[in-house]
């Protein structure tokens, strides 16, 4: 379905769908800011006052949790787009 990291193929190599037409835009990474920073600021702000650490710790380990998940999940939430958007009959034939 992906001919990168991220862009989206033209067609798909086991169907011959029409991918062309896919725009997922911002949504992803969209639900990925609010879904990732409602559990950061918690576990940051809980690290902070619960813990000893100097005040940057806890700060540089929520970006790394934020910066490693989003890595990790913003191409299968793309992909989940571009499923409920073929779903939904926005794309393809």
């Amino acid at each position: 379905m992906f001919k990168g990291l991220l862009t989206v193929a033209d067609r798909c190599t086991v169907c011959d769908l029409d991918l062309s037409a896919i725009d997922s835009g911002d949504g992803p990474a969209v639900f990925l800011i609010f879904i990732l920073g409602f559990t950061a600021v918690p576990l940051t702000l809980w690290l902070s006052f619960a813990t000893s650490l100097p005040d940057g710790v806890p700060i540089l380990i929520g970006a790394a949790y934020i910066i490693g998940l989003a890595a990790l999940l913003l191409r299968p939430a793309k992909a989940y787009i571009v499923a409920l958007q073929y779903r939904h009959r926005s794309i393809g034939n």
